[in-house]
């Protein structure tokens, strides 16, 4: 009898029963003057994420709910950055939400219920050793992600991006859950170990399966915003709420590169010629057109959602990376742990990006053309030193956090012998390093419109400091991370 050890899911058991406490609590207070449920959020988001860096120095991997739940250090590592991620969120997008109406009257408490419920669909995925628990978590996500963007239902251009991102979405995860269907019929199974060792027999219909797994990538790819699947995320990025932005564009990413690890390293690794093209053609096309598109944008927020583009790009290449002739488990952990530590690396650094944005905002007026950023420095040199950083992160440049990761990443491609996609991965990023450099150059060499100093809560300002000085920090001593994900990827790898 399999035991079911409801312990290992403590993190999500108590994030669900939280989040019921939360949705109550806006029964009785208007958000708008009263804030007891961002108060609350912010409480269960962070025992969230205690709960979870304790999971973490568990060593070992722990299957429960008869096997359909795995919880592992890699699981838990993701946990934990993704509530950490969204609890910043929180903080950052109280002021900007209140003043947009999303927090009073009948959305009284609302954006965290449905904040809470997007994490607690990333830990499902995070965790889900089972198609049907896997997709119930990106489902679970997914919605509230639709609802979060259409909240301002007076705002057309938000209503828009709603109406696209469900669509498209909808249509992704019917992508997926088509391919899930032929796995499932050609396996027998739904458990991904049990699918792991039917490939390895070799007793699958290869067809079936190599379809299966075409449709399955797809939707992966739509999740990752990686090309040719990308087409919903400037318009998404751009017509939703800059903090429903945040929550798109951030926490999201990790759950998606998990099930990536899950679904086609972990279950299906066997089959790593079929997907590794696949992820080949992605990269390539992701790096491209993230990089050269951006270039034309004169909107921050459709700038940065192609940025997100390029940098699955980098994600992609390190997937796809860790299997080769001759490969090895070493060097199969140094590939998906680059690919993982890129991806932390990404979130944390449009967190901030992002947060500036929010910072710039005020009631009536939203921070999103690259013309807003003229004179910054002039308004504030602390807050423009932190996008610098941010920007000069995002672009690679020594010695901050950013550029350690494309280095990983590049490291373990050129292990791969994949030569021509390091240099052309390499001339990618020097033409997307133009648009970064250019919000440098608005901040410290144009003239302010309004040259008014800027004002925000002091939990904001805190929260946004200490985002920079981390990938500062984590530039010049990113040894800790590294480790941290080579250690999560070797424990999921010898499960």
């Amino acid at each position: 009898m399999t035991e079911l050890n409801y312990a290992a899911a403590s993190a999500e058991i108590f994030l669900a029963i939280a989040t019921m406490v939360v949705m109550v609590a806006g029964l009785f207070a208007d958000e708008e003057k009263n804030p007891l449920s961002h108060r609350l959020s912010l409480i269960v988001v962070a025992i969230t994420a205690l709960i979870a860096i304790g999971d973490y120095a568990v060593p070992g991997t722990v299957y429960a709910l008869n096997n359909s739940y795995v919880l592992d250090p890699m699981a838990s590592l993701l946990k934990f950055f993704a509530a950490l991620v969204t609890l910043a969120t929180l903080v950052y997008s109280r002021q900007y939400s209140n003043e947009r109406g999303m927090l009073g009257g009948n959305l009284s408490g609302e954006f965290y219920v449905l904040a809470l419920l997007s994490l607690l669909g990333q830990m499902v995925m995070i965790s889900g050793n089972n198609f049907l628990v896997i997709y119930l978590g990106l489902e679970l996500m997914s919605l509230s992600l639709y609802a979060l963007v259409a909240m301002r239902r007076d705002h057309a251009i938000s209503t828009e991006a709603a109406m696209k991102y469900f669509v498209l979405g909808a249509l992704s995860s019917g992508f997926m859950l088509y391919g899930m269907s032929m796995i499932y019929g050609a396996t027998g199974s739904l458990e991904l170990g049990k699918i792991s060792q039917v490939i390895s027999a070799n007793s699958t219909h290869h067809m079936a399966m190599a379809l299966g797994l075409v449709f399955m990538v797809a939707g992966l790819a739509f999740k990752f915003s990686a090309a040719p699947f990308h087409m919903w995320v400037p318009d998404v990025y751009h017509g939703a709420p800059t903090s429903v932005t945040l929550l798109i564009g951030a926490a999201p990413k990790l759950a998606a590169s998990a099930i990536a690890m899950r679904l086609l390293v972990e279950a299906m690794g066997s089959l790593s010629a079929d997907w590794q093209q696949m992820m080949l053609v992605m990269a390539v096309l992701s790096l491209a057109i993230g990089n050269i598109v951006a270039i034309a944008q004169t909107n921050i927020k459709r700038m940065l959602a192609y940025s997100t583009i390029s940098h699955m790009g980098f994600m992609l290449v390190g997937l796809q990376s860790g299997v080769f002739a001759g490969s090895t488990m070493e060097s199969a952990v140094s590939a998906y742990s680059a690919a993982m530590f890129c991806g932390i690396v990404y979130v944390l650094t449009t967190l901030g990006s992002f947060a500036v944005i929010l910072l710039l905002s005020r009631s009536g007026f939203e921070a999103e053309e690259l013309d807003d950023f003229k004179g910054l420095n002039q308004r504030s040199p602390w807050f423009a030193a932190v996008m610098m950083v941010l920007m000069l992160s995002l672009a690679g440049v020594p010695p901050l956090v950013g550029f350690n990761a494309k280095f990983a990443v590049l490291q373990a491609a050129l292990a791969a012998d994949y030569l021509w996609l390091v240099l052309f991965a390499v001339m990618a990023s020097l033409i997307g390093a133009f648009y970064y450099l250019r919000v440098i150059k608005l901040m410290y060499f144009d003239e302010a419109a309004d040259p008014s100093p800027i004002s925000a809560p002091v939990g904001m300002r805190l929260t946004l400091s200490i985002n920079g000085a981390a990938i500062l920090l984590l530039g010049i001593l990113p040894g800790p991370l590294m480790t941290a994900c080579v250690y999560s990827i070797s424990q999921a790898l010898a499960s």
